[in-house]
């Protein structure tokens, strides 16, 4: 099992490759929280994660006749840009599988550190699903496959960023209480929780998981790896639907927190630290920073480290992440309605149901005509978030079986 003399080899590696990555006070944060709250910025990494650090001391483990074969890997994104960013320096052939539902940002990027020692194939709508692909094919071809979480090299390459932290805290005298860590298949927590829990057993490590892609909560539950029948891919970084049996273990043994944060908090947090801070981040990157709203009674006063594990966020992704933040914040909501087929219905409801302040972001009508009424698809944003309740009790007047999209995922999912 990983230790943290595994961590400390690697790092002696990483130092000459990685970015030495800022933590930084965040003063906006310590004073929104009532904490003293640090980031580690992964964000600021060479490919923009911590990923590389995984990816390239795994690689570098490699022996010669293993190199020759060239390497196989599968990742959402960022394990793939590490890859591709070691493989283009040491010129080792790469094959590299990645969801069909990759944002394109990232599948750029990895072309991008790739070069022409990258060859990229789009496989499966999950994560899963192309590692599944890509370890077929490792086995057909010959090559050597580098897992991107469940392998030992990779955990104690993660770790580094732990030797980081602990290193800096000890320079500047920070006594550090609770260290927050996003957590997917489980490679980046078991490293990190390894080193910081056998150098100073007093510091709590949290996971972090995506509330839609909970696979290392079901393990605990479990007793091990299980594979989740579905998952919310929002934040890519970290929907995986099965942990790995070693992260597991690892995790196990050095975590006694995990917490889920909603998808719609991380879109929130994710647009806060952009426009306030500057910050640019991915879901994944987010959720340890969200996990601050989560567990703010339980920080106060206390010296709280997050680790931002990436930045790779695709810009054409923002609408969907004010979408999720506004229904997250109780202010856009959505329904199906009954209206009359008559003229003036629309400035009916509009003057009898709606708040002087709100407003229809949705409307889609159809008309039938042998009824005297149509089902309309309507999005109404609040003016004021508390006048929920208002809302409804009009709407009941205005269709008594109107539809309420709210909680009713099946509905939303094929409407919105």
């Amino acid at each position: 099992m990983l230790t943290a003399k595994d961590v400390v080899r690697a790092h002696k590696v990483l130092k000459d490759v990685v970015v030495y990555t800022p933590l930084d006070y965040d003063r906006y944060l310590s004073e929104k929280y009532g904490a003293k709250i640090y980031l580690k910025r992964e964000n600021a990494q060479r490919v923009r994660s911590f990923k590389i650090r995984g990816a390239y001391y795994a690689i570098s483990q490699l022996n010669e006749e293993e190199r020759k074969r060239g390497v196989v890997c599968a990742s959402a994104g960022n394990h793939a840009q590490g890859v591709a960013f070691t493989c283009n320096e040491l010129k080792i052939p790469a094959t590299i599988f990645m969801p069909i539902t990759t944002p394109q940002q990232k599948i750029g990027q990895v072309r991008f550190f790739g070069g022409d020692m990258v060859d990229i194939k789009l496989v499966g709508d999950t994560f899963d699903a192309s590692a599944k692909a890509a370890q077929d094919f490792t086995e057909r071809e010959n090559r050597t496959f580098i897992a991107p979480f469940d392998d030992v090299h990779v955990q104690a390459g993660q770790g580094t960023v732990a030797y980081e932290i602990m290193e800096e805290a000890e320079r500047e005298s920070i006594d550090f209480d609770t260290v927050l860590v996003p957590v997917g298949g489980g490679g980046l927590i078991a490293g990190v929780a390894t080193y910081i829990k056998e150098k100073n057993p007093a510091i709590e490590v949290i996971g972090v998981e995506a509330e839609g892609a909970r696979s290392m909560k079901a393990a605990f539950e479990a007793g091990g790896p299980v594979k989740l029948k579905e998952i919310d891919k929002f934040a890519d970084g970290i929907a995986v639907q099965k942990v790995g049996q070693l992260t597991y273990e690892v995790t196990r043994k050095h975590v006694e927190n995990l917490i889920g944060v909603d998808e719609g908090l991380i879109s929130e947090t994710l647009i806060d630290l952009y426009s306030k801070q500057g910050i640019v981040a991915e879901p994944a990157g987010a959720a340890s920073i969200a996990a601050l709203e989560v567990l703010s009674e339980y920080i106060k006063g206390k010296t709280v480290c997050c680790i931002i594990s990436g930045g790779n966020n695709d810009i054409n992704r923002m609408p969907e992440m004010e979408e999720r933040a506004l229904i997250y914040d109780g202010i856009k909501h959505y329904f199906v309605v009954n209206f009359p087929q008559r003229p003036g219905a629309l400035r009916e409801f509009v003057t009898d149901i709606l708040g002087p302040n709100d407003d229809i972001t949705r409307f889609e009508y159809i008309k039938r005509a042998s009824k005297g009424t149509g089902p309309v698809l309507i999005g109404v944003a609040l003016g004021d978030k508390h006048d929920y309740a208002g809302l409804i009790e009009r709407m009941e007047k205005f269709d008594p079986s109107f539809i309420n999209l709210r909680g009713n995922e099946t509905l939303y999912s094929l409407l919105v």
